[in-house]
C-alpha cells in the first residue's frame, strides 16, 4: 500500500498540504499560533491512528460504543530536534468493553502507533466513561 500527500509553501509563508483533494493549512513560521505545527499533525496523525482503531476493532471484537476521544502530549528534545515521547489517554463511552485485548490491538496493528513507536517512547491507557 502506498499514500499520496502534496505540499506547498510560498514566500509569505502559506503552506498547505494535500490528500485526497483536502487541503490543509499549516504553520512554517512562529507567530502563526492558529494554525497546527508539523509535530502537532503528527500527534493528530496519531490521534487519528489510535481512534480508527477504537471503530475498527469494535466491529471485530463486537462491543458497541457511544464514542471515544483521545488526550495527547508530546513531550519534545531541542538537541537534536525530535520527539522523545508520546502519552495519551483514550476514553471511550460504551459497554462491556474488554479495554486490555483493545489496547493491545491499538498497539500492535495502529501503521502509525507502530512507527512512532519505533523512535520514540509512547505510554497510554484506555478508561471508560459514563
Amino acid at each position: 500500500m502506498k499514500y499520496t500527500v502534496t505540499g506547498t509553501v510560498d514566500a509569505n509563508h502559506n503552506a498547505t498540504f494535500s490528500v485526497k483533494g483536502n487541503s490543509i493549512s499549516f504553520g512554517v513560521k512562529k507567530g502563526t499560533d492558529d494554525l497546527p505545527n508539523p509535530v502537532e499533525l503528527l500527534l493528530g496523525s496519531f490521534a487519528a491512528c489510535c481512534l480508527k482503531n477504537v471503530e475498527r476493532f469494535s466491529e471485530i471484537l463486537k462491543y458497541d460504543y457511544e464514542g471515544a476521544t483521545i488526550e495527547i502530549v508530546g513531550d519534545r528534545q531541542e538537541n537534536p530536534t525530535k520527539l522523545i515521547g508520546i502519552q495519551y489517554v483514550i476514553k471511550i463511552k460504551g459497554k462491556e468493553i474488554n479495554l486490555d485485548l483493545l489496547h493491545r490491538n491499538i498497539q500492535k496493528f495502529g501503521t502509525i502507533y507502530n512507527t512512532l513507536q519505533e523512535m520514540c517512547e509512547i505510554s497510554g491507557e484506555l478508561k471508560m466513561i459514563d
